[in-house]
């Protein structure tokens, strides 16, 4: 077994969780304004752009994974224009992916912050208007910290997530050693080789690891309403 260990390449494992943890720090900044936005809203355009934000979880990777190499190749307008002025090319490389990550993990960031902003007291929210806060400060200053479960859950989600997502990622990506080859093509190129032994330390590695984050998102949750059970 430990001789089996040795061979294992963590570089993989690494480049997802990188992938992962930008990623996630990007979608953080890009749907708080808009999980913000959809709690609070009462335009009719609302079941639209609910639907739109949620698109990711019904389309077939390989219908969302085409779009996003179509958009980012040299052939669509967004590729070109990056590798004419900045001479980055967006597909087959790091930044790719993460482009494509932030598409395909959107909802599993907005959905949680929704859930827990729409969930709050909006006496609390009213209060904080009449005292002459703006939307930005209420956001900040009373909707964020009496939402900690939910921002934890959306976090940890689409973190894990983006470390396991597979179709888009080769679509987009490929399979370039050091750059694009994240721990789930990995695995697939094993089972392509019919190489089994390193495909069940690959998965079982995998397995392990997202246990233990959505153990930690239950184990979080479950504390913070213990304390609010407190509070009360």
């Amino acid at each position: 077994m430990i001789e089996l260990l040795k061979n294992i390449e963590f570089e993989p494992f690494l480049i997802s969780f990188k992938l992962a943890g930008i990623t996630t720090l990007i979608l953080f900044f890009i749907s708080l304004p808009i999980a913000w936005y959809l709690s609070q809203t009462k335009s009719k355009l609302k079941p639209y752009l609910e639907a739109v934000t949620a698109l990711p979880l019904v389309l077939p990777p390989s219908v969302l994974g085409f779009y996003i190499l179509w958009a980012l190749s040299y052939n669509s307008p967004i590729g070109a224009f990056f590798e004419e002025h900045f001479g980055i090319k967006l597909v087959f490389n790091f930044y790719g992916l993460i482009i494509a990550s932030c598409f395909y993990s959107l909802p599993f960031m907005v959905q949680p912050m929704q859930s827990g902003l729409e969930s709050i007291n909006k006496n609390l929210l009213e209060a904080s208007y009449i005292s002459g806060k703006s939307k930005f400060q209420t956001l900040f200053r009373i909707a964020i910290p009496n939402i900690k479960p939910s921002l934890m859950t959306a976090i940890i989600v689409t973190f894990a997530h983006t470390v396991g997502e597979f179709g888009v990622v080769l679509m987009v990506g490929g399979s370039i050693p050091g750059e694009t080859k994240v721990a789930s093509v990995a695995i697939y190129e094993f089972v392509e080789i019919m190489d089994y032994t390193n495909a069940h330390i690959y998965s079982l590695i995998m397995v392990i690891l997202s246990f233990l984050t959505l153990l930690g998102v239950y184990i979080f949750n479950g504390k913070q309403k213990k304390l609010t059970g407190l509070h009360k």
